[in-house]
Protein backbone atom coordinates (compact mmCIF):
# COMPACT_ATOMS: atom_id res chain seq x y z
CA UNK A 1 0.00 0.00 0.00
CA UNK A 2 1.48 3.40 -0.69
CA UNK A 3 0.60 5.29 2.16
CA UNK A 4 1.51 8.62 0.27
CA UNK A 5 -1.02 8.26 -2.09
CA UNK A 6 -4.04 6.70 0.32
CA UNK A 7 -3.14 9.86 2.13
CA UNK A 8 -3.47 11.97 -0.60
CA UNK A 9 -6.85 10.33 -1.97
CA UNK A 10 -8.33 10.21 1.63
CA UNK A 11 -7.86 14.14 1.89
CA UNK A 12 -9.32 14.56 -2.05
CA UNK A 13 -12.56 12.26 -0.58
CA UNK A 14 -13.15 14.70 2.05
CA UNK A 15 -12.71 17.83 -0.20
CA UNK A 16 -15.45 16.76 -2.63
CA UNK A 17 -17.48 13.81 -0.68
CA UNK A 18 -19.41 16.82 1.03
CA UNK A 19 -22.83 18.51 -0.06
CA UNK A 20 -21.17 20.94 -2.24
CA UNK A 21 -20.38 17.98 -4.71
CA UNK A 22 -24.73 17.50 -5.52
CA UNK A 23 -26.16 20.49 -7.02
CA UNK A 24 -23.99 20.02 -10.31
CA UNK A 25 -24.43 16.23 -10.09
CA UNK A 26 -27.00 14.14 -11.64
CA UNK A 27 -27.50 12.67 -8.13
CA UNK A 28 -29.20 15.82 -7.31
CA UNK A 29 -31.84 14.23 -9.21
CA UNK A 30 -33.00 11.41 -6.51
CA UNK A 31 -31.90 14.29 -3.78
CA UNK A 32 -35.23 16.09 -4.76
CA UNK A 33 -37.33 13.30 -3.64
CA UNK A 34 -37.94 11.95 0.15
CA UNK A 35 -39.86 8.97 -0.41
CA UNK A 36 -37.64 5.63 -0.70
CA UNK A 37 -39.30 4.54 -3.93
CA UNK A 38 -39.05 7.86 -5.43
CA UNK A 39 -34.86 8.09 -4.68
CA UNK A 40 -34.73 4.56 -6.04
CA UNK A 41 -36.74 5.15 -9.06
CA UNK A 42 -35.37 8.95 -9.85
CA UNK A 43 -31.78 7.61 -9.20
CA UNK A 44 -32.03 4.75 -11.50
CA UNK A 45 -33.41 7.01 -14.45
CA UNK A 46 -30.39 9.48 -13.13
CA UNK A 47 -27.24 7.22 -13.38
CA UNK A 48 -28.73 5.45 -17.19
CA UNK A 49 -29.50 9.03 -18.70
CA UNK A 50 -25.85 9.64 -17.70
CA UNK A 51 -24.11 10.44 -21.03
CA UNK A 52 -22.92 13.71 -21.75
CA UNK A 53 -23.02 16.96 -19.77
CA UNK A 54 -23.60 16.85 -16.65
CA UNK A 55 -25.98 19.91 -16.69
CA UNK A 56 -28.06 18.41 -19.22
CA UNK A 57 -28.64 15.45 -17.72
CA UNK A 58 -29.92 16.93 -14.63
CA UNK A 59 -32.31 18.93 -17.04
CA UNK A 60 -33.46 16.04 -18.90
CA UNK A 61 -34.10 14.12 -15.76
CA UNK A 62 -36.01 16.87 -14.23
CA UNK A 63 -38.11 16.99 -17.42
CA UNK A 64 -39.07 13.44 -16.68
CA UNK A 65 -39.87 13.85 -13.13
CA UNK A 66 -42.08 16.64 -13.84
CA UNK A 67 -43.89 14.12 -16.91
CA UNK A 68 -44.13 11.53 -14.20
CA UNK A 69 -45.90 14.35 -11.97
CA UNK A 70 -42.85 14.69 -9.69
CA UNK A 71 -44.35 11.58 -8.16
CA UNK A 72 -42.81 8.66 -9.91
CA UNK A 73 -43.71 5.74 -7.88
CA UNK A 74 -46.97 6.74 -7.31
CA UNK A 75 -46.99 7.62 -11.48
CA UNK A 76 -45.44 4.46 -12.03
CA UNK A 77 -47.62 2.31 -9.56
CA UNK A 78 -51.36 4.01 -10.31
CA UNK A 79 -51.36 5.47 -13.64
CA UNK A 80 -54.02 4.79 -16.05
CA UNK A 81 -53.42 3.85 -20.35
CA UNK A 82 -54.15 7.87 -21.06
CA UNK A 83 -51.60 9.26 -18.58
CA UNK A 84 -48.45 7.53 -20.33
CA UNK A 85 -49.17 9.93 -23.39
CA UNK A 86 -47.39 12.26 -21.40
CA UNK A 87 -44.45 10.15 -21.40
CA UNK A 88 -44.28 10.60 -25.37
CA UNK A 89 -41.59 12.24 -26.64
CA UNK A 90 -39.42 12.09 -24.45
CA UNK A 91 -35.38 11.39 -25.87
CA UNK A 92 -32.14 11.68 -23.99
CA UNK A 93 -29.23 11.00 -26.67
CA UNK A 94 -30.69 7.62 -27.83
CA UNK A 95 -33.27 7.14 -24.72
CA UNK A 96 -36.39 7.56 -26.20
CA UNK A 97 -40.04 6.80 -24.92
CA UNK A 98 -40.13 3.54 -26.79
CA UNK A 99 -37.51 2.65 -23.99
CA UNK A 100 -39.05 4.94 -21.15
CA UNK A 101 -42.20 2.40 -21.67
CA UNK A 102 -40.29 -0.29 -21.20
CA UNK A 103 -38.81 1.06 -17.77
CA UNK A 104 -42.26 2.00 -16.65
CA UNK A 105 -43.68 -1.54 -17.30
CA UNK A 106 -40.79 -3.22 -15.32
CA UNK A 107 -40.65 -0.74 -12.66
CA UNK A 108 -44.31 -1.49 -12.15
CA UNK A 109 -44.24 -5.24 -12.29
CA UNK A 110 -41.45 -5.53 -10.00
CA UNK A 111 -43.43 -3.12 -7.47
CA UNK A 112 -46.06 -5.27 -7.59
CA UNK A 113 -43.85 -7.76 -5.92
CA UNK A 114 -40.99 -6.38 -4.14
CA UNK A 115 -40.90 -3.36 -1.65
CA UNK A 116 -37.88 -2.32 -2.50
CA UNK A 117 -35.94 -1.88 -6.15
CA UNK A 118 -32.77 -3.83 -4.23
CA UNK A 119 -33.90 -6.79 -4.66
CA UNK A 120 -33.96 -6.51 -8.12
CA UNK A 121 -30.28 -7.09 -8.35
CA UNK A 122 -30.87 -9.62 -5.96
CA UNK A 123 -32.59 -12.33 -8.18
CA UNK A 124 -30.88 -15.16 -7.16
CA UNK A 125 -28.65 -16.50 -3.87
CA UNK A 126 -24.93 -14.98 -4.24
CA UNK A 127 -21.64 -16.49 -2.73
CA UNK A 128 -19.64 -13.83 -0.78
CA UNK A 129 -16.61 -12.52 -2.09
CA UNK A 130 -15.50 -9.73 -4.15
CA UNK A 131 -17.59 -10.82 -7.56
CA UNK A 132 -21.18 -10.17 -5.61
CA UNK A 133 -21.48 -7.18 -7.87
CA UNK A 134 -20.92 -9.27 -10.82
CA UNK A 135 -23.38 -11.64 -10.02
CA UNK A 136 -25.87 -8.81 -9.35
CA UNK A 137 -25.42 -6.91 -12.38
CA UNK A 138 -25.53 -10.11 -14.52
CA UNK A 139 -28.84 -11.46 -12.84
CA UNK A 140 -30.10 -7.91 -13.20
CA UNK A 141 -29.69 -7.94 -16.67
CA UNK A 142 -31.43 -10.88 -17.27
CA UNK A 143 -34.61 -10.11 -15.11
CA UNK A 144 -34.87 -6.45 -16.36
CA UNK A 145 -35.29 -8.23 -20.10
CA UNK A 146 -37.54 -10.91 -18.47
CA UNK A 147 -41.22 -8.84 -19.08
CA UNK A 148 -42.63 -10.26 -22.55
CA UNK A 149 -42.42 -8.60 -26.02
CA UNK A 150 -39.47 -6.05 -24.32
CA UNK A 151 -38.24 -3.48 -27.09
CA UNK A 152 -34.77 -5.82 -28.72
CA UNK A 153 -33.62 -1.50 -29.31
CA UNK A 154 -34.14 -0.95 -25.40
CA UNK A 155 -31.02 -3.76 -24.21
CA UNK A 156 -28.38 -1.44 -25.36
CA UNK A 157 -29.35 0.66 -22.21
CA UNK A 158 -28.73 -1.83 -19.44
CA UNK A 159 -25.52 -3.04 -19.65
CA UNK A 160 -23.80 -6.19 -17.64
CA UNK A 161 -20.29 -7.82 -16.81
CA UNK A 162 -21.32 -10.77 -19.48
CA UNK A 163 -21.20 -8.35 -22.15
CA UNK A 164 -17.47 -7.11 -20.99
CA UNK A 165 -19.27 -3.40 -20.19
CA UNK A 166 -17.50 -1.36 -17.20
CA UNK A 167 -21.08 -0.70 -16.21
CA UNK A 168 -20.17 2.54 -15.35
CA UNK A 169 -23.76 3.81 -14.93
CA UNK A 170 -25.18 0.86 -13.16
CA UNK A 171 -21.98 0.66 -10.73
CA UNK A 172 -22.66 4.83 -10.25
CA UNK A 173 -26.02 4.07 -9.21
CA UNK A 174 -25.62 0.82 -6.82
CA UNK A 175 -22.75 3.45 -4.48
CA UNK A 176 -25.84 6.19 -4.16
CA UNK A 177 -27.84 3.25 -3.15
CA UNK A 178 -25.24 1.23 -1.22
CA UNK A 179 -22.82 3.51 0.66
CA UNK A 180 -22.98 5.14 3.52
CA UNK A 181 -21.40 7.61 5.76
CA UNK A 182 -21.93 10.74 7.21
CA UNK A 183 -21.30 13.16 4.01
CA UNK A 184 -25.21 13.45 3.32
CA UNK A 185 -24.27 12.47 -0.25
CA UNK A 186 -24.62 8.86 -0.98
CA UNK A 187 -27.78 7.79 0.35
CA UNK A 188 -27.22 4.58 1.79
CA UNK A 189 -30.66 3.26 2.16
CA UNK A 190 -29.73 -0.17 0.28
CA UNK A 191 -28.80 -3.15 3.09
CA UNK A 192 -28.02 -6.59 1.62
CA UNK A 193 -24.91 -5.69 -0.77
CA UNK A 194 -22.17 -4.13 0.99
CA UNK A 195 -20.02 -0.82 0.60
CA UNK A 196 -17.06 -3.44 0.22
CA UNK A 197 -18.72 -5.22 -2.32
CA UNK A 198 -19.17 -2.06 -4.90
CA UNK A 199 -17.14 -1.68 -7.98
CA UNK A 200 -15.54 1.47 -9.15
CA UNK A 201 -17.42 3.63 -11.49
CA UNK A 202 -15.29 4.30 -14.04
CA UNK A 203 -15.94 7.06 -16.21
CA UNK A 204 -13.29 9.12 -18.65
CA UNK A 205 -12.13 11.61 -15.99
CA UNK A 206 -11.83 8.13 -13.40
CA UNK A 207 -9.99 6.45 -15.73
CA UNK A 208 -7.79 9.23 -16.99
CA UNK A 209 -6.73 10.12 -13.11
CA UNK A 210 -6.21 6.73 -11.97
CA UNK A 211 -4.10 5.67 -15.15
CA UNK A 212 -1.59 8.62 -13.48
CA UNK A 213 -1.71 7.12 -10.20
CA UNK A 214 -1.05 3.35 -11.66
CA UNK A 215 -4.39 1.92 -10.19
CA UNK A 216 -5.29 0.85 -13.99
CA UNK A 217 -2.92 -1.10 -15.99
CA UNK A 218 -4.79 -2.47 -18.95
CA UNK A 219 -5.33 -0.50 -22.30
CA UNK A 220 -9.17 -1.15 -22.41
CA UNK A 221 -12.22 0.40 -20.19
CA UNK A 222 -14.33 -2.95 -20.09
CA UNK A 223 -15.58 -4.86 -16.53
CA UNK A 224 -11.95 -6.06 -15.73
CA UNK A 225 -10.82 -2.40 -16.19
CA UNK A 226 -12.98 -1.54 -13.31
CA UNK A 227 -12.22 -4.39 -11.06
CA UNK A 228 -8.66 -4.04 -11.46
CA UNK A 229 -8.92 -0.39 -10.69
CA UNK A 230 -11.37 -1.34 -6.99
CA UNK A 231 -8.61 -4.20 -6.08
CA UNK A 232 -6.30 -1.52 -6.48
CA UNK A 233 -8.75 0.71 -3.94
CA UNK A 234 -9.60 -1.88 -1.72
CA UNK A 235 -5.79 -1.83 -0.83
CA UNK A 236 -6.19 1.74 0.30
CA UNK A 237 -9.60 1.02 2.19
CA UNK A 238 -11.08 -2.85 1.79
CA UNK A 239 -14.42 -1.63 3.69
CA UNK A 240 -15.35 1.33 1.50
CA UNK A 241 -12.92 1.10 -1.89
CA UNK A 242 -15.38 3.25 -4.03
CA UNK A 243 -15.52 6.10 -1.96
CA UNK A 244 -12.45 7.05 -4.13
CA UNK A 245 -14.29 7.71 -6.70
CA UNK A 246 -14.86 11.19 -5.30
CA UNK A 247 -11.49 11.96 -5.03
CA UNK A 248 -10.72 10.40 -8.90
CA UNK A 249 -13.76 11.78 -10.07
CA UNK A 250 -13.36 15.39 -8.55
CA UNK A 251 -9.49 15.63 -9.36
CA UNK A 252 -10.38 14.99 -13.44
CA UNK A 253 -13.03 17.43 -13.45
CA UNK A 254 -11.19 20.29 -11.68
CA UNK A 255 -8.29 19.66 -14.26
CA UNK A 256 -5.98 19.11 -11.37
CA UNK A 257 -4.13 16.43 -13.56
Amino acid sequence: MDLSLKDFLDKKVEEFNTPNFIPADPISIPHRFTLKRDIEIMGFFASILAWGQRKTIINKCVELAARMDNAPFDFIINHQEEDLKQLLGFKHRTFNDTDLLYFVSFFKQHYQRFPSFEDAFLQEPFITGVNRVEQALNSFRTYFFSLPDYPTRTRKHISSPLQKSSCKRLNMFLRWMVRKDNAGVDFGIWNRLQPSDLICPCDVHVERVARKFNLIQSDKVNWKTAVELTENLRELDPLDPVKYDFALFGIGVVGEM
